[in-house]
């Protein structure tokens, strides 16, 4: 996330299709909904290139259709530019979290300030699980967890 005149925040997950899309969506309607959208540039990224081009998940699109929230994101992975122009780049885990330091350290230049969104959960699930295996309702989990962190983030740099 970036705050300021367009500000760039960017999340990552590992592979960009299920957690990371739902995080971009739900912090993109909160900053419509609060009419900040001119304040704030929102993506996501992965660390892997495995879906680079794919649309999320359809279980991710399903749960955020139900949320009333649409997207038209594709995967894509992080890239150089990223950590020199967004000012918070916030993962899902910690090997996220992990490959994310190990790349900054390799960037001049590197401005972005790379944490957990997890960090930010009033409810202290530092971890936002991947759902790739798992059910509609682990979907539902995540999208829960990234609403109060991303609430919770946005009401810490607003």
């Amino acid at each position: 996330f970036q705050e300021s005149e367009n500000s760039p925040e960017s999340l990552v997950s590992i592979g960009n299709i299920c957690r990371s899309p739902i995080a971009e969506a739900v912090f993109r309607k909160l900053v419509t909904d609060e009419k900040l959208e001119n304040k704030w540039r929102t993506d996501s990224a992965a660390v892997s290139d495995w879906n680079v081009g794919r649309s999320p998940d359809p279980r991710a699109l399903n749960c955020l259709r139900n949320h009333g929230i649409q997207t038209a994101h594709y995967a894509r992975q992080v890239t150089k530019e990223d950590f020199q122009t967004f000012d918070h780049i916030l993962c899902m885990d910690e090997n996220n979290l992990r490959d994310l330091n190990r790349k900054s350290n390799q960037v001049k230049d590197c401005k972005a300030k790379i944490e957990l969104l997890g960090s930010y959960d009033p409810q202290k699930e530092r971890i936002i699980e991947d759902p790739y295996y798992g059910s509609e309702k682990d979907f539902e989990n995540v999208y829960e967890q990234c609403l109060r962190c991303c609430k919770a983030f946005l009401e810490k740099y607003h």
